[in-house]
């Protein structure tokens, strides 16, 4: 069973995102919720939030077919970070100029998969490793 959540226009630039979900790609839930509880970032807090989403979207769809997973049976499928739209502002430079400040946003997307019973989350990460 699959479930995705997204985030759009998270104040944060995708560069500084893609640091934080690097750590947690391909982990368990349980795992990458430990990892962003001891993450000391403003993107680490989004993507805790994004994450706690999903696995919500994950049980409610499993609720309705009558099932329910552990967070040690969801596995993060994947998540990326695109560039969201930038807004742009004006400093004031020497000599009349002026200097364009670029403040960037992004988009989050979490997608997390359920392990079968004959899965084992070593077989899952080394899938999500070659691809």
């Amino acid at each position: 069973m699959q479930a995705r959540a997204l985030k759009k226009y998270i104040k944060s630039s995708p560069r500084k995102m893609r640091l934080v979900i690097d750590l947690i790609r391909g982990k368990s839930a349980e795992e990458a919720l430990n990892i962003l509880s001891s993450t000391p970032n403003l993107a680490a807090r989004m993507t805790k939030d994004v994450l706690r989403s999903a696995i919500s979207n994950l049980n409610n769809k499993a609720k309705e077919e009558g099932m329910s997973y552990d967070n040690n049976e969801i596995v993060i499928k994947a998540i990326y970070s695109n560039q969201g739209p930038s807004m742009k502002r004006i400093r004031p430079a020497p000599m009349g100029r002026a200097f364009r400040i670029r403040k960037r946003s992004n988009h989050l997307t979490v997608e997390l998969q359920t392990l079968d019973h004959n899965q084992s989350l070593l077989e899952t990460e080394k899938v999500n490793s070659e691809g």
